[in-house]
């Protein structure tokens, strides 16, 4: 990555740094950011570095204000973004910046979305749950899409808007399969009219599991993952429109979280005590069949 170039080891190091947090932090997407080419590899490592700073900014312990100051110091760094910054993270990001079309608001709007964490947002129709999806996770899809590229007559457009769909899904799946640990941290993101309409309040028992009542809870919860799966079909249209090695990528982030949704669909009860996920081997599996271009969409 810019050997010969003034600067390059830093920005060498820049990278090295951003990728070893992947691999250490990054728990499913990990999977399928090693099937890209070393270029796109480190370009996505970036991205998902400073998503994660946002991320661990909304959910650490400091006080509100202090997170409030946090998030507006990313905004301020994105803004001003400075390759040769002392933060490996920025040196990094603005060198893929400068090789990939990177939608840089993106980042502005995941810290919205991460700020509206702090302060304790709910969401009173569906409608307004995919607007928080959208800043959360539609905006990583933009990024990514922006390093994966697009192949066919979709357009950037179309492509960003297919994106962004799949984004909306992939986060959907994060609020089911979380739903008890939200809870348990204050936090409730199912739109409050369509649980007041499933006859449902939200609750965890003295033995921690999750109800209120459970039958209602697990009909409603089956039917949020069926509507998530319908995004999951707009969104992975999306690997028709990417080159191979980046369609495997995606295929993979994507086809993790597909299998954890269809799950939760089938068993909605997996979620009421734990927090579900898949072990590494199954992880791998998804891996390898989207490198063969075997969608998970198709699998059973």
């Amino acid at each position: 990555m810019s050997a010969g170039v003034p600067g390059s080891s830093t920005v060498a190091e820049a990278y090295a740094s951003c990728e070893a947090l992947t691999r250490e932090a990054a728990r499913n997407f990990s999977y399928g950011i090693r099937l890209l080419p070393a270029e796109k590899r480190g370009a996505l490592s970036a991205v998902y570095a400073l998503a994660r700073r946002l991320d661990d900014l909304g959910d650490g312990d400091l006080p509100a204000e202090e997170k409030f100051a946090g998030l507006e110091k990313v905004r301020a760094d994105v803004r001003a973004l400075d390759p040769n910054s002392s933060d490996p993270v920025m040196v990094a990001l603005a060198d893929t910046a400068r090789r990939f079309p990177i939608p840089l608001e993106a980042f502005i709007e995941l810290a919205d979305g991460v700020e509206s964490d702090v302060r304790g947002a709910t969401y009173e129709t569906f409608d307004d749950l995919v607007g928080y999806c959208r800043l959360v996770a539609g905006t990583i899809g933009r990024l990514s899409l922006g390093i994966f590229g697009v192949n066919g007559a979709a357009g950037d457009k179309g492509a960003a808007e297919i994106a962004d769909a799949l984004g909306v899904a992939l986060q959907q799946t994060n609020i089911l399969r979380d739903v008890r640990e939200d809870l348990l941290n204050g936090r409730t993101y199912l739109p409050s009219t369509e649980l007041e309409k499933a006859g449902v309040i939200l609750s965890v028992n003295a033995a921690g599991r999750l109800g209120g009542p459970e039958d209602a809870l697990v009909d409603y919860l089956r039917d949020c993952a069926a509507r998530a799966d319908e995004w999951y079909t707009r969104g992975l249209a999306l690997l028709g429109l990417l080159d191979r090695r980046s369609a495997a990528c995606c295929g993979a982030m994507a086809g993790i979280y597909l299998r954890l949704n269809r799950r939760i669909r089938q068993d909605p009860t997996a979620v009421l005590e734990r927090r579900l996920s898949l072990p590494g081997w199954e992880k791998a599996v998804v891996a390898a069949r989207s490198l063969a271009g075997r969608s998970e969409s198709r699998a059973a």
